[in-house]
């Protein structure tokens, strides 16, 4: 019968304990590494921070071709203005104007 209660008595003050600590440590361990846990959470931070600045990058780019697109209207745009531009890209002058021609390393102003 003394033995019989040593090992009651050694069950029920180490199972008890033992299964508390392997419970708290199992959810513990949860806590920081798990689906949900705290590495986790930095992780989605990270992750909303980069959306956060690819939106931000989208919304100035959607602006800048906004005021690129209004630009184009046909109100908005200059005969003489887009006839200057013109001949600038193309490298071509009118035959009535006044070509100066200047060295590559002067100045114009």
């Amino acid at each position: 019968m003394q033995i019989g209660r040593l090992v009651r008595r050694f069950f029920n003050a180490t199972v008890p304990p033992a299964l508390f600590l392997g419970l708290a440590g199992y959810f513990g361990w949860n806590a920081l590494q798990g689906d949900h846990g705290l590495r986790s959470y930095a992780q989605q931070l990270k992750l909303l921070d980069q959306a956060k600045q690819s939106q931000q990058d989208a919304l100035s780019e959607r602006t800048i071709w906004n005021r690129r697109v209004a630009a184009l209207q046909e109100n908005a745009l200059d005969a003489d203005m887009v006839d200057e531009r013109g001949r600038a890209m193309l490298n071509l002058a009118h035959d009535r104007d006044l070509v100066v021609p200047y060295g590559p390393h002067d100045k114009l102003y």
